[in-house]
């Protein structure tokens, strides 16, 4: 059974930082993408970042330069590192497995919201 856990959100002042973490199980880690996504209230679901087997990262433009994605294969857990946040950074933050996204792999998610 796979699963992707994800935490590390909190409330946070803009221009802070926060660290988002994904545990995976049940699904060979080293050699999936995975992605970052983000659902803001009245909003659909956004990919924020992805990250190949390979560690190679891309981004959104709207978190371009701020935020980081990277995985830890030994851990089997990948990472958004989130820097100089912004108001519009709230959402609920989920990953996935990518470019592949399954369905019945959305997870909880995680709450950022970020005060101005």
């Amino acid at each position: 059974q796979v699963q992707l856990v994800e935490s590390g959100g909190g409330l946070v002042q803009a221009g802070g930082s926060l660290r988002l973490s994904c545990a995976a199980s049940g699904l060979p880690f080293t050699i999936r993408g995975f992605g970052w996504f983000r659902q803001a209230p009245g909003k659909q679901r956004e990919l924020v970042a992805q990250i190949s087997s390979d560690g190679y990262g891309n981004y959104a433009d709207s978190v371009k330069g701020r935020f980081t994605i990277f995985r830890d294969n030994a851990k089997k857990t990948v990472y958004l590192q989130m820097n100089s946040l912004k108001p519009e950074d709230t959402a609920v933050y989920y990953c996935n497995v990518f470019p592949s996204v399954l369905q019945t792999y959305w997870g909880q998610g995680t709450q950022v919201t970020v005060s101005s």
